[in-house]
């Protein structure tokens, strides 16, 4: 019989201002009285403070480890502060750098992650799995859920509207990631999870039904996609992989990291790529393109700095990523067809 294993978060508290929570958090959650912070120089000066104080008034002794990128280097350090300072509990405190080198980082370490997002720009707050770039190739690995998640609005909200608009375009992603893993049990008999699956779809769907209201004001709809957000790394854990929440669209988005680095945030490209897989999988791509525009997140690559001429190849490259059966294996796209389909929906 197959079986996979399911992980996710023990507690969850979101809320405005409950940073200064963060200790007591921590304390009731898993007794932890030694933790290593993981974050960005920014982020520390803005925040840094209140956690610390947090975090003294429940004399738990913490540490900091500072990191620019998430890759494997990042990681090997972070390990070894684990060891040198013998914490017993991580935070990974900041965006997706911050969080994944923390996720991973812990899970090597045997140690307790707490996830403390300070911006919603995809899913990867509450997910099981890391992603992690390698000589400019990006890895998804396996690591664990965070133990508990704390997401405090008011700071989320305050972060440029850039990641709340990128966390939205992970989310529609939704749509065409659960085609693909339906069309992969098609083809290729792999497990299919109808509950995470469908859990993933609602995900998707609270920000499809309301694209119009989200755009009108991004700062009062910060919770919903926040918790949107949570709900989607759950499907990922009830999975037990990133099947539900990460297909065609997301490897296209990959392809690009190596084509165009450091253009557009994952979620950005993510949501461009989503337009174009709904086409091949003859689903409504023009909702879709609309919901994007009403929120306010890209729908044409060259506003991100990446050219029609990398949109082809980064299509032509991405099935070739990683060994998932999705779309794009089955339509197998020749150069011409790349580019009628992106001329097409007109996303460059």
């Amino acid at each position: 019989m197959n079986s996979h294993f399911m992980e996710f978060p023990r507690a969850i508290l979101v809320g405005d201002r409950i940073i200064v929570n963060i200790g007591e958090f921590i304390a009731k959650l898993c007794g932890t009285r030694k933790v290593l912070i993981v974050s960005d120089e920014f982020i520390r000066s803005q925040y840094g403070g209140r956690v610390e104080n947090s975090l003294k008034t429940c004399n738990i002794k913490y540490y900091w480890n500072i990191i620019k990128t998430a890759d494997f280097s990042n990681v090997k350090e972070t390990i070894e502060e684990i060891v040198k300072e013998n914490v017993d509990g991580v935070i990974g405190m900041g965006g997706g750098t911050c969080i994944d080198v923390a996720k991973l980082s812990s899970y090597k370490s045997s140690k307790p992650f707490i996830s403390l997002p300070t911006n919603a720009a995809h899913d990867g707050i509450a997910s099981p799995f890391a992603s992690i770039k390698d000589s400019g190739k990006p890895y998804s690995i396996v690591s664990s859920s965070p133990l508990g998640l704390l997401a405090d609005i008011q700071i989320i909200s305050s972060a440029p509207q850039k990641y709340i608009r990128s966390g939205c375009g992970d989310l529609i992603a939704k749509v065409t990631a659960v085609k693909d893993w339906q069309l992969s049990k098609e083809e290729t008999d792999e497990y299919y999870g109808e509950y995470a699956a469908n859990l993933a779809l609602l995900s998707a769907e609270v920000i499809l039904k309301n694209s119009k209201k989200i755009g009108s004001n991004l700062v009062t709809s910060t919770r919903d996609v926040v918790e949107a957000l949570i709900s989607a790394g759950v499907a990922a854990g009830i999975a037990g992989s990133s099947r539900p929440c990460s297909g065609s669209e997301h490897l296209f988005s990959h392809a690009l990291d190596i084509l165009a680095p450091g253009k557009g945030l994952h979620g950005e490209k993510c949501g461009i790529g989503t337009i174009l897989m709904a086409k091949l999988h003859n689903l409504d791509w023009e909702e879709i393109k609309s919901a994007l525009e009403n929120i306010g997140a890209p729908t044409y690559l060259p506003s991100l700095g990446i050219t029609k001429e990398q949109a082809v190849e980064a299509l032509l490259l991405a099935p070739k990523l990683r060994d998932r059966f999705t779309i794009l294996n089955k339509v197998k796209l020749s150069e011409e067809d790349a580019i009628q389909l992106i001329e097409s929906t007109s996303i460059a």
